[in-house]
């Protein structure tokens, strides 16, 4: 039993009329993703990165060679506001992982690069993150993972669909 089932026993006592099923999914789901952002985040401050910079390295780093996007790119793949992105790249460039530079086929924009500095940490950190995620799902065998992973990636796909 665990804290979500010593909700629903409260609901099922005080309102019996409840269907609390999807309170129990959810509930389980919020508690799972605050647990699981927590590890990731131990593993992303080894490195001196909170979720959102480890995120911009990281797109930028997959985006592959020579790893330079415009802002409107990092946008729309991150799913953020033009004025976190520009704080974002700020950051970033103050520590030396990204730079601007002239984008040269628009002189009125430029483009964000990943710097050789933030090469090597976004590699190590993207590694040492991949180990994380693989030992937060050890407890769950391999065909527990894939049956985990399909349901979710069906689920989500009803959302991103709409």
């Amino acid at each position: 039993m665990d804290r979500i089932d010593k909700i629903l026993a409260q609901w099922r006592r005080e309102r019996p009329d409840l269907n609390t099923t999807a309170m129990g999914l959810f509930g389980r789901l919020r508690n799972l993703a605050l647990h699981l952002s927590r590890e990731m985040e131990k593993t992303f401050g080894r490195f001196g990165l909170n979720a959102a910079n480890f995120d911009m390295l990281a797109t930028l780093r997959r985006s592959g060679e020579p790893y330079t996007l415009s802002p409107s790119d990092l946008m729309e793949t991150m799913m953020v506001s033009s004025g976190t992105m520009t704080n974002r790249i700020d950051q970033l460039e103050r520590a030396g992982l990204v730079a601007r530079s002239q984008n040269p086929d628009d002189g009125r924009s430029f483009l964000i690069s990943l710097t050789p500095k933030g090469f090597e940490l976004i590699d190590a950190a993207v590694t040492a993150h991949v180990e994380t995620q693989k030992r937060l799902i050890s407890t769950l065998s391999e065909g527990e993972q894939k049956a985990l992973d399909r349901l979710l990636r069906n689920y989500l796909a009803d959302f991103e669909s709409s």
